[in-house]
C-alpha cells in the first residue's frame, strides 16, 4: 500500500486529491495538513511514502518544509504541487530534496502515475518542461575544474548522467545505450552514490550546477572533466 500525505493550504485541493487518490487500488491518504510546518510534524509522524508539497503556504511554505523533512533523513518522496511549471519556487524546492512537481489542474490518471512513479523511488522528471525549468532558473557555474564527484564518474556513468538531463527513463537510456534495464539500474544507482545525491533529479540539478551540462547543451555530449 503506497501511503499519500496531502499539504496545502486550499482545503478543496485537498478533498479533490484525497477522493481521487483514496478510490484508487493501492493508494491511501493517511494525513492532510493546512502549512508546511503541520506537514513537517506529521511526515515525521506517519512515515508517508509520498508527500503532496503546495509551494504556496501560512507559516512555513513548501520550500522550507521540504528542507526540514529531507534534512530531516525522512524516507519519505515529496512531489510538489504547482500552478505554473517555469517557477522558480518550484526549481527551489526541487532542489533542496523534492522529487518532482506536478501541475495542480493535471488530470486525474497522472496523478495517480506521479504518485506510483514518485513512490518506486523515481524522480519525477518531465521532459521538456523539467529541463527548462532548471535552465532558466539555474546559477551559471564559473568554468573550471568539474567537483571531484563528477570527474571521478566513469565514461559511462557520464553518459547516463548526460541522459538523466534530458529526462530519459531507465528504457530510454538502455535503448540509447544498447544495453539493459537492469544495467541502467547499476549505472544510475553507482553515479547516485558517487555524486552523494539522493534520487535522479538531484542528480540533475548537479550535472547542470556543477557546469557538467550546460544549458543549450546536447545531452550526450557533456564536457569531459580536466
Amino acid at each position: 500500500m503506497t501511503t499519500v500525505l496531502l499539504v496545502d493550504d486550499q482545503e478543496l485541493v485537498r478533498t479533490g486529491f484525497r477522493l481521487i487518490l483514496d478510490l484508487e487500488p493501492g493508494i491511501e491518504v493517511v494525513g492532510e495538513a493546512a502549512h508546511g510546518a503541520e506537514g513537517v510534524r506529521l511526515a515525521s509522524e506517519l512515515h508517508p511514502d509520498v508527500i503532496l508539497m503546495d509551494v504556496r503556504m501560512p507559516v512555513l511554505d513548501g520550500i522550507r518544509a521540504t528542507e526540514q523533512i529531507v534534512a530531516g533523513g525522512s524516507a519519505s518522496r515529496v512531489l510538489i504541487l504547482t500552478t505554473f511549471d517555469l517557477d522558480e519556487f518550484v526549481y527551489d524546492a526541487l532542489r533542496v530534496g523534492a522529487s518532482g512537481f506536478l501541475l495542480k489542474d493535471a488530470p486525474r490518471d497522472q496523478l495517480i502515475a506521479a504518485v506510483r512513479v514518485v513512490a518506486g523511488g523515481e524522480s519525477l522528471l518531465a521532459p521538456p518542461i523539467t529541463r527548462r525549468l532548471i535552465e532558466r532558473f539555474i546559477a551559471q557555474p564559473t568554468p573550471g575544474r568539474l567537483p571531484d564527484a563528477v570527474a571521478a564518474l566513469s565514461d559511462r556513468e557520464r553518459e547516463v548522467l548526460g541522459l538523466l538531463a534530458r529526462g530519459s527513463s531507465n528504457s530510454e537510456i538502455a535503448t540509447e545505450l544498447f544495453v539493459s534495464d537492469a544495467t541502467v539500474k547499476t549505472h544510475v544507482a553507482r553515479l547516485l552514490a558517487k555524486l552523494g545525491v539522493r534520487d535522479r533529479m538531484q542528480a540533475v540539478i548537479l550535472a547542470y550546477e556543477s557546469g557538467f551540462i550546460r544549458p543549450g547543451d546536447a545531452p550526450h555530449t557533456p564536457p569531459r572533466p580536466q
